[in-house]
């Protein structure tokens, strides 16, 4: 197998742009559509007691094991604990997971931020392919050393040449990580791989923002695309990213 479907997507906790409808089934829905062998997830709910009183539709469980049912394996990691219950970043994918660990880059204590790293192996692959999955901070400073701490954990690895893939939500509207983890990991942002130029995904009903990102390192982009309009842009406020890539 040399070719993967990548997709990455800011849940919003499972509700709709204004918070007005839980989404969950919908939203494992355009997962299935989609077909994507590995999914990133930011604002994932491990636990929220209230959404059950709240919501009629509400799945039992965490949303991470209800969004990959019987299509993926899933990890996740705890960033933020209150007392009704817990959110943090996902990752499924359709080939076993040898490892993970959820690193604790939080800038300050009102804005609970992790880093996400799992290991997996993919059949006919000489070497382990290893996931990122991060939602950084909305200040800048912050921003700066959770990229600088992504760089630091897989310098070593690029220096092996092993392949890298880091998706989510990077807050980054001005678009300053591509050039950091370009020069210090030759990484690839999909979109401006494909496009020349990265796309907007937030808001979702109208969005101008690129936000969302999906960087490779020992991959081919073949294609690469933001998912606007319905049902995508009613799912979250976030728009889904997908990228095919291809073993270079």
């Amino acid at each position: 197998m040399s070719r993967l479907r990548i997709v990455t997507l800011n849940i919003h906790k499972g509700l709709s742009q204004f918070n007005r409808r839980m989404v969950l089934h919908d939203l494992r829905e355009g997962l299935r559509a989609l077909a994507p062998d590995v999914v990133f997830l930011q604002e994932v709910q491990g636990l929220n007691q209230r959404f059950a009183l709240r919501f009629a539709v509400c799945p039992p469980g965490s949303q991470h094991e209800f969004l990959a049912g019987d299509d993926w394996q899933h990890v996740y990691g705890c960033n933020a604990v209150y007392d009704h219950g817990h959110h943090g970043n996902a990752i499924l994918s359709r080939f076993p997971f040898l490892s993970f660990e959820n690193t604790d880059v939080s800038d300050h204590r009102f804005e609970r931020r992790g880093l996400l790293h799992s290991v997996v192996s993919i059949p006919g692959w000489g070497r382990n392919l290893h996931l990122v999955c991060v939602h950084l901070s909305l200040h800048e400073r912050g921003r700066s050393r959770q990229i600088e701490a992504i760089s630091g954990r897989l310098e070593e690895l690029a220096s092996r040449d092993l392949p890298i893939i880091v998706a989510g939500d990077f807050n980054d509207w001005r678009h300053r990580a591509t050039a950091i983890l370009e020069r210090r990991l030759g990484m690839t942002e999909v979109s401006v791989a494909h496009h020349g130029r990265a796309l907007a995904t937030y808001p979702s009903v109208l969005p101008f923002l690129r936000l969302d990102r999906i960087y490779v390192r020992g991959f081919r982009v073949s294609a690469a695309k933001v998912h606007r309009g319905k049902p995508w842009s009613m799912l979250s406020d976030h728009l889904a990213v997908s990228a095919d890539i291809e073993r270079s």
